[in-house]
């Protein structure tokens, strides 16, 4: 086969590789505005590969008549149908110029020959791993940045904490907030003023409370949260991050290095720092590591350990409030 053009995304191979659909999506959408950019007229075929048969791959990929452009797309491709992996394969390693093949692929164990096989076979592999807590804040500012909004760093993490851990909804709460503010900056004041409903009954604002030494509004946050369907799993996880992130606070300021250095090591924004700071001075560390692990006792409980988890979190925060008292009294 004749070497494809360096600039054309035809007569290749590209790869979409990992857990975060969201993600996976939005580059294939990419991919395929690109693809109709260069060939308006391409055909564009997507088939799921569980479903998928040989004679259908071949058609769609060109390889058993003559066609125009045409772009081939294999979603899910973790569940290819064995019988099939050496005829994808095949094809990827004679693609027609005048063809694009995408295959997308969610990573992880299932399926993984197939695509250890196409790796080195294709011109480029976009990955799309599953964002870790400390990555969605700058998710949200660079989908800001995307729409031509701009979201500062604390608008980002109240957004985060208001919506969820989901790229998608972080994704769609930067949509609706940059499309109805003229604002040339969003800030955690238009956040709070948008998602008001949602944010006052995260797990993160009884988090908040209960750092702050607020129980009677925690009790209160935590009853509406829970009767609106917040999981109570939510719960106990957003107080295991904010005590492991204090815990840590106290470890890297011990060093009196930068802030920039500190905020690296505890794993948030460099302004969360302030709210840190603010903790530490009411709590002690060793309030805080009694307060992990009944945070981690409540955990096991919400999962099944208990029968009634709305009692069981309600209880998490009286013991919360005694760790605190005990700082008090140390």
């Amino acid at each position: 086969m004749l070497s494809p053009m360096a600039d054309s995304l035809f007569g290749a191979l590209v790869l979409v590789v990992g857990p975060e659909s969201y993600l996976a999506e939005q580059h294939l959408a990419e991919l395929l505005a690109d693809a109709l950019a260069e060939f308006p007229m391409a055909t564009v075929n997507t088939v799921e590969a569980a479903t998928l048969t040989e004679g259908q791959l071949l058609e769609m990929t060109g390889s058993a008549l003559l066609a125009a452009e045409s772009v081939a797309v294999v979603t899910a491709a973790d569940l290819l149908p064995p019988e099939l992996t050496d005829t994808l394969v095949g094809v990827a390693k004679d693609i027609p110029l005048e063809t694009l093949l995408v295959v997308v692929h969610p990573g992880g164990v299932r399926g993984k020959g197939v695509l250890d096989k196409l790796k080195p076979l294709s011109r480029r592999v976009i990955d799309c791993p599953a964002l870790k807590p400390w990555e969605l804040a700058k998710f949200a500012t660079d989908r800001a940045r995307r729409l031509g909004a701009r979201l500062d760093g604390e608008a980002a993490q109240r957004l985060v904490e208001a919506v969820g851990s989901e790229a998608r909804a972080i994704a769609g709460a930067v949509e609706q907030l940059a499309s109805d503010s003229s604002a040339p900056t969003l800030t955690a004041a238009h956040v709070r003023r948008y998602f008001a409903g949602r944010a006052e009954v995260s797990s993160f604002a009884v988090a908040e409370d209960v750092l702050a030494g607020n129980y009677g509004p925690a009790i209160e946050k935590l009853r509406w949260a829970l009767s609106t369907g917040v999981a109570p799993v939510l719960v106990t996880s957003a107080l295991a991050g904010s005590f492991r992130a204090l815990g840590k606070y106290f470890e890297a300021r011990a060093d009196r290095r930068p802030e920039p250095a500190i905020a690296k090591d505890v794993g948030v924004p460099p302004w969360k720092l302030k709210d840190l700071a603010r903790q530490a001075r009411a709590w002690s560390p060793a309030a805080v590591g009694a307060a992990i692990k009944a945070v981690a006792t409540a955990d096991a409980d919400v999962k099944g350990a208990a029968v009634d988890a709305e009692f069981a979190l309600e209880r998490l925060l009286t013991e919360l409030r005694d760790c605190l008292e005990s700082s008090k009294v140390s």
